[in-house]
């Protein structure tokens, strides 16, 4: 490099790097596609949700056509309506609560806990409280494993089940990972997951699927991801559904994917250990609960009492990139702030959004590369 040039930049996540490791198989299982003509539901689309199914001990799952739409899906299987509430943490990506008011039901948002990000089921319990006092229905409960790790199900479940509450587990951050062995994906009444490129597990544009327990809600969805069409005549349709079909190349790409999904979450696991060690005393570093296992899915600090903005500008010039995931909680959103907050509010969620930044994380990220990235965190921060 020139003496006196700007730092080379490194990608925040290097899809690049990992195409590279996959090396021709990959290519050839998309050319097997183009070949075959079968891009819509071709074989590999079933292939993929045996393959799924088996990975994760769900019993059933529908793929989609993105993250997005399962969540819809998941909701629409359970008929959620107008006068329904479904509690969502304020915390997270808009595609949680937006499939509720699609579907005309109310998102009811709940604060979630300062050391995993996750859903709080303090404030999950003063939500339900709330959507009753305004004369709501409520109906579902959406955690989100936030960032790789499960949300607390311990407590989340049993007071679920007391209330009456289905649990549509989102894992569009957390496919892979575990809580009390189990995955994430194989948790709850139905889960959702999202295969958008940068998520731990992802294909090459957009791709999702929904888990179920029972074969009468597999139809039902499978039905829905169709226009709704009755499963032996596609042009008699019972229900109200949706175009939300998996491509076929996005499954071949994902069952290559697959094969070696399980050692890049180690090598997720053996870089996140790393960043813990060489920043713990200068940030807050993410903490996986007992329990469980997180795949990682973004690696954030909390810098509090600093200026995050004078650090963000410190590592951008040094070819660091950033990101942060949220700068504002969704009930400080104009699209939902009219929507019903959890009495006591969102403190934590709030608060979060002003500390939280997320650094460069990917399996295929080396040692010299980590180094780089730590030492000007380091000197960021120390500088803000």
């Amino acid at each position: 490099m020139p003496e006196g040039s700007p730092p080379a930049p490194i990608p925040f996540i290097d899809l690049d790097a990992q195409r590279r490791a996959l090396g021709p198989a990959l290519e050839e299982a998309v050319l097997r596609v183009v070949r075959s003509g079968r891009y819509i539901l071709g074989p590999e689309v079933a292939e993929l949700e045996a393959a799924l199914a088996r990975y994760t001990g769900a019993p059933y799952v529908v793929s989609c056509a993105n993250g997005t739409d399962a969540l819809a899906l998941a909701l629409m299987a359970w008929e959620i309506k107008p006068g329904d509430a479904v509690l969502v943490p304020a915390f997270t990506f808009a595609a949680t609560a937006e499939v509720v008011a699609w579907l005309g039901a109310t998102p009811v948002f709940v604060d979630v806990r300062e050391d995993t990000f996750t859903m709080d089921p303090e404030s999950l319990a003063r939500g339900i409280a709330t959507a009753r006092r305004l004369g709501l229905v409520p109906r579902a409960v959406i955690p989100v494993d936030l960032f790789g790790q499960a949300a607390d199900y311990a407590a989340i479940l049993p007071l679920a089940a007391a209330e009456g509450l289905k649990v549509l587990v989102d894992c569009a951050q957390a496919f892979g990972a575990t809580w009390q062995g189990r995955q994430v994906a194989a948790t709850g009444d139905m889960a959702a997951t999202s295969f958008f490129p940068a998520k731990p597990l992802g294909c090459y544009g957009d791709g999702g699927a929904v888990f179920c327990h029972d074969r009468e809600t597999l139809e039902t969805l499978l039905s829905l991801r169709v226009h709704g069409q009755h499963l032996e005549d596609k042009y008699e349709n019972v229900r109200i559904g949706m175009n939300g079909r998996l491509d076929t190349i996005q499954a071949a790409v994902l069952l290559a994917k697959l094969a070696v999904f399980d050692a890049e979450c180690a090598a997720r696991d053996r870089i996140a250990a790393r960043y813990a060690a060489a920043l713990a005393d200068v940030a807050i570093v993410p903490r996986v609960a007992p329990g469980n296992r997180s795949v990682w899915a973004q690696y954030t600090l909390r810098v509090p009492g600093r200026d995050r903005e004078a650090i963000l500008t410190r590592l951008r010039a040094e070819g660091i990139p950033t990101a942060i995931y949220y700068p504002k909680p969704l009930n400080r959103q104009r699209a939902y702030a009219h929507c019903p907050v959890a009495e006591g509010g969102v403190p934590v969620s709030e608060r979060l959004s002003g500390e939280v930044f997320s650094i460069p994380f990917h399996p295929y990220l080396d040692e010299a590369t980590q180094d780089r990235i730590v030492a000007a965190v380091r000197a960021a921060i120390a500088a803000a």
